[in-house]
């Protein structure tokens, strides 16, 4: 009696079928001489997003040089502008730079987008603040009272004519509790007016060439 042998390839049920041919179609398209198991699959996919992701990461990160030029180039910026203050200054023989203008920097270069940093509200705003604090000198004299008085008109004014400027808040006290550096009238030309176009012209010339951020959004 004879007794038939099993075919080597007998499907022995649904699941071994899957299972089987599964692996001989996957040895079969990687070129490898023995079937690579679900472990295995599972292992090489997880390894090729890992470098997909890290290639990715890698794309989207600035390079080093970059990322410390932003985070230190406004002040970069503001410490060209008051040594150009300075150097001018000194140079010309008259006073450039007063410490309102420092604040004003911080605007200038760290926040350009600002309303409060555009030229109009720089130049105009120093302008403005520093004849409230010269008048007033000339006419009440330096006291308390007037000092706080000059704060409060240079806010309210400078509201009206479209000029805020935080910093330029300050110049009524520069003028009125600065003694005689700041009596003159000669003080609105140096250090107010050309101390401030100073700045709006290196925060220009900084982010035309440096930041690439527009600035002025606007000019007047």
């Amino acid at each position: 009696m004879k007794h038939h042998q099993p075919h080597a390839l007998t499907q022995s049920g649904p699941s071994g079928h899957t299972e089987q041919s599964g692996n001989l179609e996957l040895s079969g398209l990687s070129g490898l001489s023995e079937p690579i198991g679900p472990s295995a699959q599972s292992e090489l996919s997880a390894q090729s997003e890992q470098l997909t992701l890290s290639g990715h990461s890698a794309q989207l990160r600035p390079p080093a040089l970059v990322r410390l030029l932003t985070l230190l180039g406004p002040g970069l910026g503001a410490f060209a502008a008051i040594y150009a203050a300075c150097e001018l200054g000194a140079l010309l023989g008259a006073l450039l730079v007063m410490a309102p203008l420092g604040a004003s920097c911080v605007l200038a270069f760290a926040l350009p987008d600002s309303p409060l940093a555009q030229p109009r509200s720089i130049v105009g705003g120093h302008l403005l603040s520093t004849v409230i604090g010269l008048v007033l000198l000339h006419t009440a004299g330096s006291h308390t009272w007037s000092a706080a008085l000059g704060v409060g008109l240079a806010i309210v004014l400078m509201q009206r004519t479209r000029t805020l400027h935080p910093p330029a808040g300050a110049d009524p006290l520069v003028v009125l509790l600065g003694g005689s550096s700041s009596a003159s009238w000669s003080f609105l030309v140096t250090p107010a007016l050309l101390g401030s176009a100073l700045i709006v012209a290196v925060a220009w010339a900084y982010h035309r060439l440096g930041s690439k951020r527009p600035y002025p959004q606007r000019w007047l």
